[in-house]
């Protein structure tokens, strides 16, 4: 009895610190896969984690707890009700029932289809993981229509190109904001025809449109490691060899990734990699928008401005 009333009192008491933790609106930041997995408080210490890191993994959570639990890759326990937890003790059995997570902006991750490549000292405080620690997916979209991470808006791309690399090739760019939303985009890819092509220009058309809305702050899923590790890794190297490979070729899409790195230097872009044709409805838009852009006619080209301010 007595080893019964003190598991009684150690549930009350997590009960009591999640609850006063979920009034005064704290949250912890679960990093599954980043540059250091761990719970952190604040979203800024979550995002150094898994900024610029292919196939991010990570929550919010209003329990550290359920924090924790996602990190070590177990079904977060929740919140225990005390109703319940009177009931179990009076019966000597579980004390803490399950549920799922509670309803955060989160979108799942993964892995992507292949595509040919050209290429293959800040510690943040962390949350010290408790004793007792041990997933439902599910995002929101806000009232202007956007679905954010953190204070980030998310935004997925996608390019797509029949007979790649054949004589009559099509392609075409796809963003997708949201249910409605009217920065969509399904346009015809201007100038060669490519799928690379058109993985970078979506990219670089996301971008553009977040300086365009004064968006500062951009999640941006793609199913193209060509283009996240183009624009986050190789061109580093590529500015230094003057735009050539390590065989002395002429990287191939050189124009484009000088327009995505400039781009990408004028926003704060989280780059993220989801898996193509895996039933996710962003990319499964972005896919769909992409294609209806490739069956458009080609436009007159335009010369750009080149905007460096």
């Amino acid at each position: 009895m007595f080893r019964l009333t003190g598991l009684f009192r150690a549930a009350c008491r997590t009960f009591c610190s999640a609850a006063d933790d979920m009034a005064k609106g704290k949250f912890f930041y679960a990093v599954r896969k980043g540059h250091k997995t761990g719970v952190y408080t604040s979203w800024d210490e979550c995002k150094s984690q898994v900024d610029k890191f292919p196939s991010a993994s990570f929550k919010k959570f209003a329990s550290e707890r359920d924090a924790w639990a996602f990190v070590r890759g177990i079904e977060p326990s929740a919140v225990p009700d005390v109703k319940k937890v009177t009931q179990s003790v009076e019966s000597d059995v579980t004390l803490l029932p399950k549920r799922g997570p509670e309803p955060l902006e989160y979108i799942p991750l993964g892995k992507k289809r292949c595509h040919s490549e050209e290429e293959a000292g800040h510690q943040p405080k962390r949350v010290k993981p408790s004793e007792s620690s041990t997933s439902q997916n599910s995002s929101s979209e806000s009232s202007d229509g956007f679905t954010y991470m953190g204070d980030a808006v998310v935004v997925y791309t996608d390019g797509c190109c029949s007979r790649n690399g054949q004589s009559g090739a099509r392609a075409g760019i796809g963003v997708y904001w949201g249910c409605n939303n009217p920065l969509n985009v399904a346009e015809r890819l201007q100038g060669r025809q490519t799928n690379q092509r058109a993985e970078i220009q979506a990219a670089c058309r996301a971008l553009e449109q977040a300086k365009q809305n004064n968006i500062k702050k951009l999640v941006l899923y793609t199913d193209s490691k060509f283009t996240i590790n183009g624009v986050t890794s190789w061109v580093k190297n590529w500015k230094l060899n003057s735009w050539r490979l390590k065989s002395g070729d002429q990287v191939t899409n050189k124009d484009d990734f000088v327009k995505l790195d400039r781009l990408n230097g004028q926003v704060e872009v989280v780059w993220m990699h989801i898996p193509g044709h895996a039933g996710y409805r962003g990319n499964e838009e972005a896919d769909r928008l992409s294609r209806e852009g490739a069956a458009k006619p080609l436009q007159p080209e335009h010369k750009e401005k080149d905007e460096h301010l």
